[in-house]
């Protein structure tokens, strides 16, 4: 049969539900990896295509067998492509190597030999004939699971319904991207960023060191649209990536009258990153950051301006790499 295309329903970024409707709600690992909606078309065939809609199928060669997982029966699954690192947590910078390879089958087997991937399914739409997305959240879930999809390349990880404070907690305790909240009566809506979907990335803030800075441009020219940054490894400063966001206007401007006063000609980090057009400063401005994961490199990933730490010098600052990234 031709199964109907359901784009993926979108989580809003927010908070945790307010305790009195903890009950109410469901809790999902947030994944760090990339979306996909599942096509099995019920004679062995299978469909992957992304939150865009593009046929991503023979990127991912190992899902294939997949396609037969439940024989005769046709499906439409919502999921989250994964490439998992030694300690079996989702690595992004992994799954890049994977990633666009939809028009080069060749070299999609090769790299699946080197870099296979997990997918983690979580939801339902259609299954043997029927729509599924007026059902509530509860019902599709519990059919998911009747499913028993767990195979060598993917998985129905359990959801926790309440405690959700206590989810949020072990999230961050091991490290992982963050947690999704789904409302217990909540139908699936296709392609809407919806309200009873909560997704929380668990962010982390730590100080660095400002050691250059980008030129803004259009309504930000002349002031800095980026800093450079680093932290202290080895007695050296390690560039960790630039930061756009997070200032207000009056704070870039003060900004930029700090990073002119403290320009030099020579670059501070080491060794040097390769940006262009670069502005470099005397390393003596401590800033802290927040972002959500660090890459295998140890750049800081989505890192946004907190504020400036004039109450710390560089030599006195905790800006300093984990020592297994130094």
């Amino acid at each position: 049969m031709t199964l109907p295309l359901i784009p993926p329903i979108l989580a809003t970024p927010g908070t945790l539900p307010p305790a009195a409707q903890d009950a109410r709600w469901a809790y999902e690992t947030k994944q760090d990896g990339q979306r996909v909606v599942a096509y099995l078309e019920g004679d062995g065939g299978l469909r992957l295509r992304a939150r865009s809609g593009e046929d991503i199928t023979a990127a991912y060669p190992e899902l294939r067998p997949l396609g037969t997982a439940l024989g005769a029966a046709p499906a439409v699954l919502d999921g989250e492509v994964l490439a998992l690192d030694e300690q079996g947590r989702a690595d992004f910078q992994l799954l890049q190597s994977r990633m666009g390879l939809a028009h080069s089958p060749a070299k999609a087997a090769r790299q699946a030999a080197k870099v296979p991937v997990h997918l983690v399914l979580f939801d339902v739409m259609h299954l043997g004939g029927r729509r599924l997305t007026g059902l509530p959240y509860l019902r599709r879930r519990r059919r998911l699971e009747e499913l028993g999809l767990d195979g060598p390349f993917w998985s129905t990880p359990s959801a926790l319904v309440g405690h959700g404070e206590q989810a949020l907690r072990a999230t961050v305790e091991h490290g992982l991207e963050g947690l999704v909240c789904k409302r217990l009566d909540s139908v699936y809506e296709p392609g809407v960023r919806s309200r009873a979907w909560i997704k929380i990335r668990n962010m982390r803030s730590e100080d660095v060191i400002v050691g250059g800075w980008l030129p803004g441009k259009g309504r930000l020219s002349g002031l800095p649209g980026a800093v450079l940054v680093g932290q202290r490894a080895a007695g050296r400063l390690r560039y960790v990536g630039g930061v756009g966001t997070g200032w207000s206007e009056s704070e870039r401007t003060r900004l930029a009258g700090l990073l002119r006063a403290a320009a030099t000609a020579e670059c501070p980090f080491d060794p040097p990153p390769a940006v262009a057009g670069a502005h470099w400063v005397l390393p003596r401005l401590v800033g802290e950051v927040r972002y959500s994961t660090r890459t295998r490199a140890g750049m800081l990933r989505q890192p946004s301006w907190l504020r400036l730490r004039p109450d710390l010098a560089p030599e006195d600052s905790a800006a300093d790499l984990p020592d297994e990234l130094g």
